[in-house]
């Protein structure tokens, strides 16, 4: 069974649906008993940084997100979701994040002609094999809905970039975390390999 973290963070229902067309049984939650008896956990989310801590803090979810990687579940996060493992944002000065990785959040530059939030289609350069990422050629095209992105403390976690006003770090993956700044859900036939590559982890 595949957990999706229950938190009011918008996309759940999307995450929802791409893993039922995939033929995984997938519960929407908050349940802290559910969360960590799931095979997988996926936190996915669109919105702020500092009301997303907000609200894992006053559902009591910090912890059990921590107890469910120390166990080595597998654990996704999606865009907002990718932001909150990390430690803090430019969007929430002051606010801790979860912390879950090393680096931080920071807002796209302005640059002439590109505008911010970056929505739309991108395509993604793969710097190294991940499991992630396996079977999804270098160059490939997935959608981004973002303003904020992530800047890894350490280059190894990084799965995929892609440039956008920044050299953007688009993925990570190390031991049992995994995280997309782009919508997997919403990307086509390369999204939703993603996310079969990780149910079948």
């Amino acid at each position: 069974m595949i957990a999706i973290i229950d938190y009011d963070a918008g996309n759940i229902k999307s995450v929802e649906k791409a893993l039922q067309f995939l033929g995984e049984e997938a519960v929407i939650t908050r349940d802290h008993e559910l969360l960590m008896k799931a095979d997988k956990v996926i936190l996915p989310g669109v919105g702020a940084f500092g009301d997303a801590m907000e609200r894992l803090i006053e559902y009591d979810l910090v912890s059990v997100i921590q107890e469910i990687v120390r166990k080595n579940t597998p654990f996704l996060g999606i865009c907002l979701g990718l932001q909150l493992m990390f430690e803090e944002s430019e969007e929430a000065p002051g606010v801790k994040g979860l912390s879950l990785l090393p680096g931080r959040i920071v807002r796209i530059p302005d640059t002439l002609g590109l505008k911010i939030p970056h929505i739309g289609w991108n395509s993604i350069t793969l710097p190294k094999e991940s499991r992630l990422f396996r079977g999804i050629s270098q160059q490939s095209y997935v959608y981004f809905v973002h303003s904020y992105y992530l800047q890894a403390g350490d280059e190894m976690d990084v799965a995929a970039t892609t440039e956008y006003s920044a050299h953007i770090h688009a993925a990570v993956e190390h031991g049992n975390l995994f995280a997309c700044q782009f919508h997997p859900e919403k990307s086509s036939k390369v999204g939703l390999t993603i996310l079969k590559n990780f149910v079948t982890l």
